[in-house]
Formats: structure tokens, sequence, C-alpha cells
């Protein structure tokens, strides 16, 4: 199957897992917060982690079904969008071409409503990778990948940094630090999640972690590019809100095209380190190109 109808029906699968999540997991939660987490759930998205989670078990002779693995890896994006969005943080009005959760639903339920996703993410992860076969130990190190990814360690622990840098003037190796955590580390747990459903030796993981890592960065570049050169229509979310928030972007620092260059060389990296491990696949270089050429 063509790279661009895989990822087109890896979209749809993944999809099909959230719809069941939503089924399965949120049955005991207060009603209006379970109607937030769906809809911050089943809008519109790229599904760009759960993909990435996909195509690296595949590379290492994996299971090529981890869906409902990938489903979870989404839920904690998820809860990162609709926390990101609150008046507290980037207080944004636009996600994903319609409201953010707090502007539908008000700002008390889409914060309940995020709190409640890490757990049931961390739990459906557990459940998905002993569907997968792994054993307990196994699923709890996959329970493990997505927690210290998202926690503050990675995800949160970059939100913060990214916070207290608004209105201050960063220097390239700051920056990176604060986006290899905030956008980083939930790409680069993706690609090691499909890894370890896979089994995948040490050597294997090794490569892997270093391409996630490099393309998360690459992503977080390409955004601030497109935050300055997309309109907000293209993005699905509000455009120029880095400015408007004061704060250090690749393009104020390298100009648009050195930023474009600094995302393309690391994408080039990654990619090199996967031939090098006899691990690039065609979708997994198409999607590290795909994440500094998207329009969105």
């Amino acid at each position: 199957m063509p790279a661009v109808s895989q990822f087109a029906a890896d979209r749809v699968a993944v999809q099909r897992a959230l719809d069941l999540f939503c089924a399965r997991w949120l049955n005991h939660m207060a009603p209006l917060t379970a109607e937030a987490v769906r809809y911050a759930l089943l809008g519109e998205g790229k599904r760009l982690r759960a993909i990435l989670l996909l195509e690296a078990s595949r590379a290492c002779g994996g299971p090529t079904h981890a869906y409902a693995l990938a489903a979870a890896v989404e839920v904690v994006h998820a809860y990162s969008l609709v926390h990101d969005d609150l008046p507290c943080m980037d207080d944004d009005d636009v996600r994903r071409g319609r409201p953010t959760v707090h502007r539908a639903y008000g700002v008390d339920v889409a914060t309940a409503a995020g709190l409640a996703m890490v757990p049931l993410a961390a739990r459906s992860a557990y459940h998905a990778a002993i569907e997968l076969g792994l054993n307990a130990e196994e699923a709890g190190g996959v329970v493990r990948t997505l927690m210290q990814a998202s926690g503050g360690g990675g995800m949160i622990g970059g939100q913060l940094l990214d916070l207290e840098a608004e209105g201050v003037h960063l220097t390239l190796d700051a920056m990176e630090r604060v986006h290899r955590l905030k956008t980083g580390a939930l790409i680069a747990a993706s690609v090691m999640l499909g890894a370890q459903a896979a089994r995948a030796s040490e050597e294997r993981r090794q490569a892997l972690a270093h391409y996630g890592a490099a393309i998360g960065l690459a992503f977080q570049i390409a955004d601030d590019v497109l935050d300055v050169t997309a309109t907000t229509d293209e993005l699905g979310k509000t455009a120029g809100r880095d400015l408007a928030l004061a704060k250090s972007t690749y393009p104020a620092l390298l100009g648009v095209e050195g930023a474009i260059e600094r995302a393309t060389a690391l994408v080039e990296e990654a990619c090199a380190v996967l031939q090098a491990e006899g691990l690039l696949t065609p979708t997994l270089e198409q999607l590290a190109r795909y994440i500094v050429e998207r329009r969105n």
C-alpha cells in the first residue's frame, strides 16, 4: 500500500480506537466531563504521534495493528492541548478549527477533563500492551515511557519552562531544551512505544529514540515557522500567538529560512541514524519529512 494510503488507513483506525476508548473508559465519569473528553479526543487531528508509534513497531517487525496503544498516546496529546489552551496558559480560543474545550464547556470542566485523561491514558496503555501480548513487566514499561514523557521531566516540565520564558530572550540552546521537553518528549515517546510493542533490541531502541528526539524538535521549529507564515484557517488554531505572548521563537532567532534549515538538518540527522541501523523505512522517512513540509 502506498505510504499516503497507509497513513489514511491508520488515521481511520486510530479514530476508531479513540471511539472505543470513549465507550470503554468514560462510563463512570461525570456526564459533562465525559462529554468534554469526547469533544477533545474526537475532533480532527493529524494523529501523527499515533502513526509514528505504528510505523516504528512495523519497522521493528512488531505488531501492525497496535491501534489501542496508539490511541493512548493521542489521549495524552489531547489532554496537553486542552490545558495548553486554558486562560492561565496560552489562552486560546480555537483548536483544530473549532472552539477550544474551555470555550465550549467552561474552564472548570476543561480543567477536569484534562486531568481525567492522564490516568485513563495510562490505564488504557497498560491494557493495550497486554492485549498485544506483552507481559505485565513489559506493559508496565510501556506506561512508564508514556508517563515519563508526559510529566515534569517531559511535556509538563517543558510547558512550565515555556511559560517562564515569555518575554525573555532565550539562546538557541535554551530554546531547544524547552522544546525537547514540551513538544519533543511525547513525539519521541511515541516512537519508543512502537519499539517496545515490537520488543526491539536495545540498539534499535536507541536509534529510534534518536530519531524521535530529532523529529520532535523539528516539529516545534516547523510550528514556530507556521505561526508566522500560515493563516488561522490553515492552522486550525490562532496564528501569531507566539508574537502575542512574547515567546522566543526559532524564526525570531534564526530567521524563517534559518529555522527551516535547522529543522531540515534535524530530519536528515534522524533519517541517517535509522539508515545506519537498517530501520529507515520509506514511511518513517516520509513522516520525518512531512514534519517540516506540512502546512498545519
